[in-house]
């Protein structure tokens, strides 16, 4: 017969742990907040332009 046995014990976080799970926390609700927001009119198609630190209007690239 299998007796229950007691849960295992939680882990303990380092703290470089704990901050990297804040970090992720904080990405996430960034994120749904982000998408929470009404579609932008007349904006540019495809990618963020600034992603890549420059920004690109028929073929010239401004660097910021």
């Amino acid at each position: 017969m299998n007796e229950p046995t007691d849960p295992p014990a939680p882990r303990v976080l380092t703290p470089a742990a704990q901050r990297a799970l804040a970090e992720a926390e904080a990405r996430r609700q960034a994120a749904a907040a982000a998408a929470a927001l009404p579609p932008e009119l007349g904006g540019r198609d495809g990618p963020e332009p600034v992603r890549f630190g420059d920004w690109e209007r028929r073929g010239i690239a401004v660097d910021f």
